[in-house]
């Protein structure tokens, strides 16, 4: 990225500053404005999340809220009630109190001597949920947002289930949150009460992957901040923006399809990062894109944005799996359509005959398949964010375990741009059942590159408020759909479709093996093919990306990334491990901000397990460690998080311990039993 130094104005920052809530709870945020914005008011770009503003994302923050105060905006961010430095408690995602909160906020920038009154809202993941959230309660302040790697639908696209399917990023991200919940804020910005701030977070933060667990349903908890629930309460123009490595790709089609407020979307080759930052590359000049937006709507200034097509996209080109390291650059090139759904889009139906994929169906025949519990290990993260080891790997040996469905050779290159949908008909000899489908590129010499993927749990499959058993033997057609893409299959390579009973360590398993019956020739593939068109060739190109200079900061501690598959083969276990930031000896790696002269690190090391044979011996384990320190102030935190099941319930058991100078603060444990309800 080009570091900028010089911009059309000189910006004047404040550290902290306390936005004032009506029932005396006050949000800390920090403030970057133009030197003349007492002067000249300006519109301001707000981004308002619990990531810790102060230490947590300073390194982003900076060179992006800088960038946007040096070209005429007040930039704010904000940590939510409960995080960094503000105060209260955070309990849960999205609740309506963020939101009150959120446009309480919205008001009171508005009103300061420094704003012009109009005000958009933006964020990565979080950030971008509650800005389409506030969004739909109409704050009049509110004129336009930018939303990166977020979601419209909290249930079926989100961390928590796909499908109906209870994922592991449910225990992940939960464990995050809690860690992330259980830091202290700095004492230099809240003074004495410090300690108290940090004892009421500790002892009052909730486990929240049980919270997220006790809704196995979409039932009213989910509905609520799930903007799809109805697109027409957002009013204000929405760009979406994520990219084909991010977990939350499939929102930007949708919100273009659904809302009827102005609207763009953007999907790059990126994973859950800002496109400024993006990996895998190209990444893009996206701030100077995001001038364009607000400027259009929140100066009057006709930039062209507008103008341009509705959805654009990176049409990927093959290239070999490489999990060891994100490719330097993803080969691909700019597409776009103007509106979305695209009338340029054509459904090709390729039938699953019993001797592989082909336009005409074949002879129906039954097919029995039970996958082993392993099926998966070449999957990846559920959610890609830029780091080595992540991407998923040659699918060869999940192929092994799966039904696999080829197609000839292609005759001339196929390009796709959608949801690939399986029509599956087939049976079950157990109540409780997934399906996995993966759709696959394949090489000449056999290599296999996941394309995309869908998971359904099959007691999901007519709707997921109620959860219906199937009756074992009984034949019927459901249809999973895949993750949205965006991929060329050269001639000469195949399509491979594979169906597995699991998918591990994405998804937890049923509680017992589960055969399905499936039925070629009745089976089928639904590609979305994308014609060639021109005028890709004539698209704007995007800058390169650019941002003010990141803040000074030191390793202190470097430390490194792991991943490792082991087998025992005595037991038949399986064990999948990852570690971030932890040092080699297994403490955490330390980062020092100079400008505030703290030293912060955050480790995360997972192990899930399981036998082949055995969905019962599902074991996820995550243990994560967090230290802030400067001079005599030290505070570490370490939590522990385990989920096991049985047939009838799921067993989560957790700790957290707090030490504040070497001395434990807080310990509190948890063992909850939360039955199963259709999962």
């Amino acid at each position: 990225m080009k570091v900028v130094r010089s911009f059309p104005h000189a910006v004047r920052e404040i550290e902290n500053c306390f936005i004032p809530m009506p029932d005396g709870c006050r949000l800390a945020a920090r403030i970057w404005l133009p030197e003349d914005a007492i002067a000249s008011p300006v519109p301001a770009i707000v981004e308002y999340i619990p990531y810790r503003k102060r230490d947590g994302t300073r390194e982003r923050d900076e060179p992006m809220h800088r960038y946007f105060a040096g070209h005429g905006y007040a930039a704010v961010r904000i940590d939510l009630r409960g995080s960094g430095e503000s105060d209260g408690l955070l309990r849960d995602e999205y609740l309506e109190q963020e939101q009150d909160d959120g446009i309480q906020a919205l008001r009171w920038i508005a009103s300061r001597p420094w704003c012009s009154g109009a005000i958009g809202m933006m964020g990565k993941s979080w950030g971008g949920f509650n800005s389409l959230q506030i969004a739909a309660r109409r704050p009049k302040e509110l004129k336009a947002v930018i939303a990166v790697c977020a979601t419209d639908d909290r249930y079926a696209d989100d961390a928590h289930y796909m499908g109906g399917a209870l994922l592991n990023e449910n225990l992940i991200w939960g464990s995050v949150l809690l860690t992330i919940n259980a830091q202290p804020p700095d004492p230099r910005v809240v003074g004495e009460r410090w300690r108290e701030m940090w004892i009421a977070r500790l002892e009052n933060t909730p486990l929240f992957p049980e919270v997220w667990l006790r809704h196995q349903r979409r039932d009213d908890y989910w509905k609520h901040g799930s903007v799809c629930e109805d697109y027409s309460a957002i009013e204000c123009p929405v760009y979406a923006i994520s990219g084909w490595a991010d977990g939350y790709t499939n929102a930007v089609p949708r919100l273009l399809a659904g809302l009827t407020a102005p609207r763009k979307g953007l999907v790059g080759p990126w994973a859950h990062v800002y496109p400024h930052e993006g990996v895998p590359r190209p990444a893009i000049g996206f701030l100077q894109e995001a001038l364009r937006w607000w400027d259009h709507w929140l100066r009057g200034v006709d930039t062209g944005i507008m103008a341009e097509p509705m959805y654009r996209a990176w049409m990927q080109e093959s290239v070999r799996p490489s999990p060891a390291r994100l490719h330097d650059e993803r080969p691909g090139r700019w597409i776009a359509e103007a509106s979305w759904p695209s009338p340029r889009i054509a459904v090709a139906r390729l039938a699953m005959n019993a001797g592989g994929l082909a336009r005409e169906a074949g002879p129906e025949t039954a097919i029995e398949h039970l996958s082993p519990q392993t099926t998966g290990l070449a999957s990846g993260s559920w959610c890609g964010f830029g780091i080595d080891g992540e991407m998923p790997g040659d699918q060869r040996d999940d192929d092994g375990k799966s039904l696999a469905f080829d197609s000839e050779p292609l005759d001339e290159r196929l390009e796709i741009l959608g949801a690939p949908v399986a029509e599956l008909v087939l049976s079950a000899d157990r109540p409780k059942a997934l399906v996995a489908v993966r759709l696959c590129d394949v090489a000449p010499d056999g290599t296999s590159s996941r394309v995309t993927y869908g998971l359904l749990n099959l007691a999901h499959r007519k709707g997921h408020e109620r959860p219906e058993p199937l009756a074992p033997g009984r034949r019927v057609t459901v249809r999973v759909a895949m993750n949205d893409a965006a991929h060329a299959f050269p001639a000469g390579h195949r399509l491979r479709v594979a169906v597995s009973t699991s998918y591990w360590p994405v998804a937890w398993p049923p509680p017992e093996p589960a055969a399905i019956r499936l039925f070629a020739g009745a089976s089928a593939l639904e590609l979305p093919v994308r014609p060639q068109c021109d005028a890709d060739a004539r698209l704007r190109p995007f800058e390169r990306p650019e941002g003010a200079a990141p803040p000074l900061s030191t390793d202190v501690e470097p430390g490194r990334t792991v991943r490792t598959i082991e087998k025992d083969v005595i037991t038949g276990e399986t064990s999948y491990r990852t570690a971030l930031d932890v040092t080699e000896s297994g403490d955490v790696a330390l980062t020092r901000i100079e400008a505030i002269d703290l030293e912060v690190g955050h480790s995360i090391a997972e192990r899930f397990s399981i036998r082949d044979d055995d969905p019962l011996s599902a074991r996820a384990e995550i243990v994560q460690r967090t230290v802030m320190r400067r001079g005599g102030f030290s505070a570490r935190v370490t939590t522990r998080t385990e989920l096991e099941s049985t047939r009838d319930a799921f067993h989560l058991r957790a700790s957290l311990e707090a030490h504040e100078n070497g001395r434990l603060l807080v310990s509190r444990n948890w063992d909850a039993a939360v039955p199963r309800d259709g999962t």
